[in-house]
């Protein structure tokens, strides 16, 4: 039985294939902040992206904390390839040698190959051939496509109504707010629980991007204190674009200034999907709709 052997395992990713060979060649020391399972990557001799470089990787492999050093023997920049070979670490001890290249390859608009091989010589026969360190690199390929399909949008807007009287429609009376402002706002109803109440299910049509358009949400957080309420949207049009939805509404006073804080947190489908800007704009335009109506209840003259 040969000692030496090759591995190579595809994965499809929808973010841009640019930006991901851009991470492996200039920017690996920030995986650690998109997949859980790399805990830092350091440069001990060289600079990053370039041939020649020496990197340390501390990882969980099995279970296990590992270190693995490498080498980019090899960078091919139109091809979108790179090449490490472990010099030092963990993987040493099975291996007498054993490379990792990776190569991304652009197939549509929305779907991007990333292969990954491995060439390696084991020590001895009784050494399993590296399938479990393959897989540890695609998940690592996922962990850092769903990094850079997530986003957050915040937004403060200031008001002049009462806090009060704004968490109170947040919460208690979304059913109102099309009275408020029916040119973007034409309905509220709830499907499931009461008003105001954790679990509730509430559906929602409205006007947005000069489409009418529906969304189903389930109300995940209530902070009376806050006065902060966090829903999900579990159906309709915004799930067409994104994988998840989440929209947080808090309403605070800082410096004797009332404020609406807006937080839209989501992961797109893919990377041709815009950032939702103008869904941020409907909600700042709403409450600002909601503070004109009661101002003009308040005080009609």
């Amino acid at each position: 039985m040969s000692l030496k052997g090759k591995l190579v395992s595809e994965i499809n990713i929808k973010c841009d294939g640019d930006v991901f060979h851009e991470i492996f060649r200039h920017k690996p020391h920030h995986i650690s902040s998109m997949c859980d399972k790399v805990q830092s990557v350091d440069i001990h001799e060289g600079e990053w992206g370039t041939v020649g470089s020496i990197i340390s990787w501390n990882f969980i492999h099995d279970g296990k904390g590992k270190v693995a050093k490498d080498i980019i023997e090899f960078i091919d920049e139109e091809k979108k390839f790179a090449k490490f070979k472990v010099i030092g670490g963990d993987l040493l001890d099975e291996y007498k040698s054993i490379s990792f290249s990776v190569h991304v390859e652009s197939k549509s608009d929305q779907n991007n190959l990333v292969t990954w091989i491995s060439e390696y010589e084991k020590k001895n026969t009784n050494v399993p051939d590296p399938h479990t360190y393959v897989n540890f690199l695609l998940n690592m390929s996922k962990d850092i496509e769903s990094h850079h399909l997530k986003g957050m949008l915040v937004s403060e807007i200031e008001i002049k109504s009462e806090v009060d009287i704004l968490h109170e429609i947040f919460r208690y009376r979304p059913h109102h707010i099309s009275s408020m402002c029916p040119d973007k706002i034409q309905n509220v109803d709830i499907h499931e629980g009461e008003w105001g109440t954790v679990g509730s299910v509430i559906s929602w049509n409205f006007t947005h991007d000069g489409k009418e358009k529906v969304v189903k949400e389930i109300v995940e957080e209530i902070d009376e204190e806050k006065k902060l309420i966090k829903k999900n949207i579990i159906e309709g049009d915004l799930l067409e674009d994104y994988k998840s939805f989440c929209i947080t509404a808090h309403v605070d006073t800082k410096d004797e200034n009332n404020l609406v804080t807006w937080i839209l947190e989501y992961e797109k489908k893919n990377a041709n999907v815009s950032d939702p800007h103008t869904f941020m704009e409907l909600c700042l335009n709403m409450t600002k709709d909601i503070e004109t109506y009661h101002i003009n209840v308040r005080y009609p003259y």
